[in-house]
């Protein structure tokens, strides 16, 4: 099994915006003014003119670990970095230590700030800023390095032509590229786990009884009634506690939250961080429950009708389903994973 879209990246965003309809609608929209020029923000810490880009989308710690650990590490390798980033990040950004070098447009020419770059790193060509750095990446002849920071369903998107990729696993590379030819493919570990599997696990006598089921009905890969089955199903029969997503702030999302309040399901409305809490986690494949397992919390999959995809990935990242024993916590990787990308990266850069 691999992508559905191995190749296609317009196929694949047709796809992602109807499973939405309030996307579907947004995008409508804004290709009546797609002719409207997107704006960025450059920074970097340092003078030196930059050898590497990078593509930041979002200031997730998914994102952070993913790009922004190696940028330090090659900072520390004497390898000069730039950010390319959308404007609502940019304080995010100067509080690590980086500063704006200028505002730039997807319009006008490549900055000459940006003349001995090399090399990006991004976690797609399907968001904004990467899909932008993908179009100068070709033009200019840079490497395109594509830095796994999730966990990756047949729905994916697909990989940008002629890319390198940092994977998890051999099992993710293999499943990510889908047989193209065209892709070079490094495995080097998840770096937000292996933040993770520093610290110390809870204490078993701190765990606390009642699961948790983390929601995920703004979810594309299966329709919103199988994700609220599911969650609904597991809270009644065991007295979960749903926790919703940070995106489920829809209309139908929090009326369907109010009707499982009314049933008797507990909805947390806490603010209070997941990997703060000690409860049992459960989802339908949340990587919440990678996070809980680090952390020594049982945790487990679940869905009462699972399609096939489903269960090739809950084998593929070794999940557990509920009634069986916990989720094992991954292996730790020996070199940290945003280190070795650092030294691979640093090692081909004049190639």
């Amino acid at each position: 099994m691999g992508l559905k879209f191995s190749e296609d990246l317009a196929a694949w965003q047709k796809w992602a915006e109807k499973q939405n309809l309030a996307r579907y609608l947004a995008h409508r929209l804004r290709r009546k003014t797609e002719d409207r020029p997107r704006q960025f923000a450059l920074l970097r810490r340092g003078s030196d003119t930059p050898k590497i880009l990078v593509a930041l989308e979002a200031t997730s710690p998914t994102q952070i670990a993913a790009l922004l650990e190696p940028a330090k590490h090659l900072e520390e390798l004497g390898v000069p970095v730039a950010v390319v980033t959308l404007g609502e990040h940019r304080a995010f950004l100067e509080t690590r230590g980086y500063q704006i070098v200028e505002e730039i447009s997807d319009s006008e020419p490549m900055p000459v700030s940006l003349e001995e770059v090399k090399q990006v790193i991004a976690v797609g060509h399907y968001l904004p800023v990467g899909s932008w750095i993908f179009v100068l990446a070709q033009r200019q002849g840079w490497t395109f390095n594509v830095v796994q920071h999730g966990l990756n369903t047949p729905f994916a998107p697909p990989l940008p032509a002629n890319s390198r990729l940092f994977a998890f696993s051999p099992a993710d590379a293999e499943f990510w590229i889908s047989g193209r030819s065209d892709i070079q493919a490094e495995v080097v570990g998840a770096q937000i786990f292996y933040e993770a599997l520093q610290k110390p696990p809870v204490d078993p006598s701190e765990i606390a009884e009642t699961p948790i089921f983390l929601g995920q009905m703004h979810g594309a890969e299966l329709s919103r009634a199988s994700f609220a089955r599911a969650s609904y199903k597991f809270c009644q029969n065991h007295g979960a506690i749903y926790r919703p997503h940070p995106s489920e702030k829809d209309k139908l999302s929090t009326m369907t939250h109010k009707l499982w309040a009314k049933r008797g399901v507990t909805i947390d409305s806490s603010k209070t961080p997941l990997n703060e809490l000690n409860n049992p986690v459960v989802s339908v494949f949340s990587t919440g429950v990678l996070e809980a397992a680090i952390r020594g919390i049982p945790a487990w999959v679940y869905h009462p009708n699972p399609p096939e995809w489903l269960l090739e990935f809950w084998n593929r990242y070794g999940l557990s389903q509920w009634g069986s024993e916990p989720t094992a916590p991954p292996v730790a990787p020996e070199t940290e994973p945003a280190q070795k990308i650092a030294r691979i990266i640093a090692d081909t850069l004049e190639n």
